[in-house]
């Protein structure tokens, strides 16, 4: 995480949230930087059209991505490293990249060794510690908190636990249960990327009927006037009930602008009172407007 000499090359091994920011960083240093995902997107868990835009997007930045490639060994050699990959089930599809360095960015751990935890009744399930929804263990008066406890590993996650712990300790009434679903999702490559809620193919699956909004930054007079016009608003709603069930982002500043569908979810807003609402003009956030204009085809500047 700390060379001693910036690389000229780096090969990223993972292409989630935290693989794509490394990414981002080196390559914006101008380091050669190739990605290597094993399965057939970068940033797997976000909306698929989201995926394939941020995909277009690194590319053109001049990051080589190896979708459905595996990385079988790696070598360590005078001044580098020598990585085997495969992208089939084949040789025919192997190759090798020699890279000055390389970040293994395929998941995360909890860190519980050397705890002492095999002395207690705590217990952890594939390294994670399991907790209730308070974040207590099976031991009286050991909680968990963070990575440690499970997805989603994110900062605001561990943090907004730690809160709902303490308060349930101190016996507050208001202490209410964290619900994951409301936890947004943030990569702060370029372009920035965040999300919340369900993607339109996972709100498919659980069988509800959809109406979906999108809207371009290029028709946001803020982001024209900012130069700011690369990416796109998504919205997922159920056509049955108005609820917002996911809204999903890519382009500038967007880990700022999915706060607003954030609390539009907390407060489980319709779709109606989100086209009442009235956004500054001119602003990005009338993005967040427009896109839920189009999920009932009635946007305005598209």
């Amino acid at each position: 995480m700390v060379p001693k000499q910036m690389p000229k090359s780096l090969l990223v091994m993972g292409a989630g949230a935290i693989g794509m920011e490394f990414a981002s960083f080196y390559n914006s240093l101008g380091v050669k930087v190739t990605v290597v995902e094993a399965l057939s997107h970068v940033l797997p868990v976000e909306d698929e059209e989201i995926s394939k835009f941020a995909a277009k997007a690194y590319t053109t930045r001049g990051i080589d991505i190896k979708l459905n490639t595996k990385v079988l060994k790696v070598e360590r050699k005078k001044g580098g490293l020598t990585v085997h990959l495969n992208s089939g089930s084949d040789q025919a599809n192997a190759e090798q990249l020699t890279v000055d360095h390389m970040i293994s960015a395929a998941g995360v751990v909890g860190n519980t060794q050397h705890l002492g935890l095999e002395n207690t009744l705590v217990e952890c399930e594939n390294s994670f510690i399991k907790v209730d929804q308070w974040s207590a263990t099976n031991e009286d008066n050991v909680y968990a908190i963070g990575d440690v406890a499970g997805a989603p590993c994110l900062a605001h996650k561990a943090s907004h636990e730690g809160m709902i712990c303490v308060e349930k300790i101190n016996g507050i009434a208001h202490a209410k249960p964290l619900n994951k679903t409301l936890i947004p999702g943030c990569t702060y490559g370029s372009p920035q990327v965040a999300s919340v809620g369900l993607t339109e193919n996972k709100a498919l699956a659980a069988g509800h009927t959809l109406k979906v909004g999108r809207f371009p930054l290029a028709a946001s007079g803020m982001a024209v006037a900012s130069g700011a016009t690369e990416g796109f608003v998504k919205t997922v709603f159920d056509a049955d009930t108005g609820e917002l069930l996911g809204a999903h982002m890519i382009g500038a500043e967007v880990t700022e602008l999915i706060q607003g569908f954030v609390v539009a979810k907390n407060m489980e807003t319709t779709e109606q009172e989100l086209m009442d609402t009235v956004f500054a003009h001119p602003s990005m956030s009338e993005a967040i407007h427009e896109s839920v204009l189009d999920a009932y085809t009635r946007a305005i500047h598209i």
